[in-house]
C-alpha cells in the first residue's frame, strides 16, 4: 500500500511554535519530543531550570529542532507573562499552548509515606498550592498565550486533564498490606474535573476567533510502578495495562495538528477503555 504525503502532512508542525508546560516532566518530555519530532519549535516552561535546560538539549540534539527552556512557575502571574515574552521575543509568534504543569502525586517507595493525609485531615494550604498550579496555572498559560493568538487569529490549546477528572479515585489501588492507608488527594481530582470545564468554555469564548481549544485526559502512564500496583490497575482496563507515554503523546499531536481540525471544546479519553465498563 502506498503512502499518503497529504494524509501526513496533515500531522507536520512545521514552522510552528509550541509551548509546553511542565515540560520537564515524565509526559512533559514525551509531548516536547513528539512535537519537535513533527517540526515543531518548541518551549519547554518548566520550575525546574536545569532540568528544563537538560532536556531541551537532549531533544534538540536527538530531533534538529529548536528547543529553548524557560524557567517558569505556572502559578504566578508574572513569571507566565515572562515566559509568553520571551517567546515572543525569540521566536515572534505562539501556535500551540499544551497545559501540561501540574502537581500530581506519585505513589513509589520514595513518596508513599507523604500520602497517608485522609480528606478529613487534608490541610487547606495544600489545596490551595495544588489548585493554584493545576488549573490556575492552566488559567494563567491560556490568557497570556491567548492574546498572541489572538493576533494571528490562529491558535490550539491542549488542556491535560485525568481520568480522574471523570471519575473519582479507587482508592483500593493505593493500600498496601502492612501499611497505613494511602490515599490520591481530593486537590486532583477536583482539579482535573476543572479543566474539562475550563476547556468548554475557552473553546466557546474562542469561537470565530481561530482559536481551538480541547482537552486531553490521559488514563495511567507506566513509570517503573511497583509489580503490584500495574497489576490493580491494569485490572481495571479494557486493553488489560497501562498505557505507554508515547501513546498519549501521539494523540497529543493529533489535536494540535490540522487532523483534528474540526475539534474544539472536545475531551479525547485515551485510558485504555478504563472509564468505558
Amino acid at each position: 500500500m502506498s503512502s499518503n504525503p497529504e494524509l501526513a502532512e496533515q500531522f507536520r508542525l512545521t514552522g510552528q511554535v509550541a509551548i509546553v508546560t511542565g515540560g520537564a516532566g515524565l509526559l512533559g518530555v514525551s509531548h516536547s519530543r513528539t512535537l519537535a519530532q513533527a517540526g515543531a519549535t518548541v518551549v519547554i516552561a518548566d520550575l525546574r531550570a536545569d532540568q528544563a535546560g537538560a532536556v531541551a538539549r537532549e531533544i534538540q540534539d536527538e530531533t534538529g529542532a529548536e528547543v529553548l527552556a524557560i524557567e517558569t512557575d505556572v502559578s504566578q502571574p508574572q513569571s507566565v507573562k515572562q515566559m509568553v515574552a520571551a517567546t515572543l521575543d525569540q521566536f515572534s509568534r505562539i501556535d500551540i499552548l499544551v497545559n501540561n504543569a501540574a502537581i500530581d502525586p506519585k505513589f513509589d517507595a520514595d513518596t508513599r509515606s507523604s500520602h497517608t493525609t485522609s480528606f478529613e485531615e487534608f490541610p487547606y494550604a495544600d489545596w490551595q498550592q495544588a489548585l493554584a498550579v493545576n488549573i490556575g496555572g492552566m488559567f494563567l498559560s491560556a490568557q497570556a498565550a491567548c492574546k498572541a493568538m489572538l493576533e494571528r487569529k490562529h491558535g490550539v490549546v491542549v488542556n491535560i486533564s485525568s481520568t480522574y477528572g471523570l471519575v473519582g479515585p479507587d482508592q483500593r489501588l493505593y493500600a498496601r498490606e502492612g501499611m497505613p492507608p494511602q490515599f490520591k488527594p481530593v486537590t486532583y481530582s477536583v482539579s482535573k474535573a476543572a479543566v474539562l470545564g475550563l476547556t468548554r468554555y475557552l473553546a466557546t469564548y474562542y469561537a470565530g476567533k481561530g482559536i481551538r481549544v480541547n482537552a486531553l485526559t490521559p488514563g495511567g502512564v507506566f513509570a517503573d510502578h511497583d509489580d503490584e500496583f500495574v497489576k490493580r490497575y491494569s485490572a481495571k482496563t479494557v486493553l488489560g495495562r497501562m498505557a505507554e507515554k508515547e501513546e498519549i503523546s501521539s494523540a497529543l499531536l493529533f489535536l494540535v495538528s490540522k487532523a483534528s481540525s474540526y475539534m474544539t471544546g472536545a475531551n479525547l479519553v485515551v485510558d485504555g477503555g478504563w472509564t468505558a465498563w
